[in-house]
């Protein structure tokens, strides 16, 4: 396990506080919580990316049509 030193502004490490204790949970469980959901959401927009690379243009459009009549 790493560590990781961030500076925020003290305001916002307040509110951070406050939220984690809503949650029941400690401060770096949150940090946790929130790298999970921006790492999801990078490998979410890398997988769109490459399959739009790959992607059969002709074959995309056919769907949309079929969605459209559908």
């Amino acid at each position: 396990m790493s560590i990781l030193t961030l500076r925020i502004p003290d305001s916002k490490y307040e509110r951070l506080k406050l939220y984690a204790k809503s949650k029941g949970i400690s401060l770096n469980k949150l940090f946790e919580e929130l790298s999970t959901i921006a790492l999801t959401q990078f490998d979410a927009k890398t997988r769109f990316d490459f399959m739009v690379a790959k992607a059969n243009r002709a074959r995309g459009l056919e769907l949309l049509d079929k969605l459209d009549r559908g």
